[in-house]
């Protein structure tokens, strides 16, 4: 392992159900109670569920509908952007204090190389625990932190004993933790490609790392050198606190294939949410959206429309992700995954696409 890269302390924040704990917080008749935000139980879809709505099998990105019918007393609250990028700036600050080196990858959540803290603190693990502590006093709501060397292990610390968690990998522990690994734990394994993975005879981390790097290939495409590599507990991305950022997109793959118009269009619904709420936090104006299709067959599709001006608001953003989705209609088979993006940005800052005695 290349020493500039095996000293790395990286930690990952996630806030806990972030959306409804802002939710809960700001009115306590709420609190304790099943909540969703998003639509109604008629129509819509859930863009966050409470931890007390979860135990029903209420999940994000599920159809309105489908939640109440698994959550009879669920309660349904409209979603406030403009507190949450307030909320989120108040988080930012926190980090600010900690590390300059932040990657920001949704509003609820982000890297942090702490390999160098500001505050002197011995450790990666001090540091998150600062954090936490400091969230927590500032914005009344929790975080769940993963501690480890690389992004990849910080990602899969943060979410293994969630919510309100702190966990660490450590060197030591990394090649041995994720051999035990269950592969739908993977981050970068969505639920098409645990099924596939699970038809091969991959059940876990251990069952991966016996693949060699062009067996992965054949199988999975440029996708199998990211799972050769983090089979082995190893991941070289850096945290990266100035991305040079592109586009800005969102996207989400399906437990069952559909062709029906109104199902993707409702699957795209926390899609628009999630990509107008990174472009407006960041004060970008974008003139292109891209709606991007995969199908059944891995084969996939995408479909773009330019402006001779900025894309107005979130209203005008689904208007036509829903007109790029219409033009491909009928499709003459299922699709696996939706997605949107906003690129061509007017002013201000562009980006990328979205997506060993270390004392940690």
């Amino acid at each position: 392992m290349d020493s500039e890269v095996a000293l790395r302390k990286i930690i990952h924040i996630d806030m806990d159900a972030f959306y409804a704990s802002v939710e809960q917080r700001d009115d306590p008749a709420l609190r304790g109670l099943p909540l969703a935000v998003g639509g109604s139980r008629e129509r819509g879809v859930v863009m966050a569920a409470s931890y007390e709505a979860r135990r029903f099998g209420v999940r994000s990105a599920m159809p309105s509908a489908t939640a109440g019918r698994l959550c009879p007393d669920l309660l349904f609250v409209k979603p406030r952007f403009e507190v949450y990028r307030a909320v989120s700036e108040e988080i930012r600050a926190v980090f600010a204090r900690h590390t300059p080196v932040i990657e920001p990858v949704a509003l609820d959540e982000a890297y942090l190389d702490v390999t160098e803290n500001l505050l002197g603190l011995p450790t990666a693990t001090a540091v998150a625990k600062a954090i936490r502590a400091e969230i927590l006093e500032r914005t009344g709501l929790v975080a769940s932190a993963g501690v480890s060397y690389n992004k990849f292990l910080a990602k899969v610390a943060s979410d293994y004993r969630k919510p309100d968690a702190l966990f660490v990998i450590t060197p030591a522990m990394g090649p041995d933790f994720v051999a035990a690994l269950p592969i739908g734990r993977f981050h970068g394994v969505g639920p098409v490609t645990e099924a596939k993975m699970k038809r091969l005879g991959i059940e876990t981390g251990a069952d991966l790392r016996a693949w060699d790097l062009e067996r992965l290939r054949e199988a999975f495409g440029s996708a199998g050198a990211y799972y050769h590599a983090v089979a082995r507990g190893l991941d070289m991305r850096p945290v990266r606190a100035h991305r040079v950022r592109k586009s800005i997109g969102a996207e989400t793959t399906f437990s069952e294939d559909t062709a029906a118009f109104d199902v993707l269009a409702a699957r795209l619904a926390p899609l628009f949410d999630k990509v107008w709420a990174g472009a407006d936090a960041k004060g970008m104006r974008a003139r292109t959206v891209t709606l991007k299709l995969k199908f059944s067959d891995f084969a996939q599709v995408t479909r773009a429309k330019s402006l001779s001006v900025p894309v107005a608001d979130r209203a005008a953003l689904e208007r036509i992700g829903l007109d790029l989705l219409a033009g491909l209609f009928p499709l003459r088979r299922s699709a696996r995954l939706i997605g949107i993006a906003l690129s061509g940005f007017e002013h201000g800052e562009e980006a990328e696409p979205l997506q060993l005695g270390l004392g940690l």
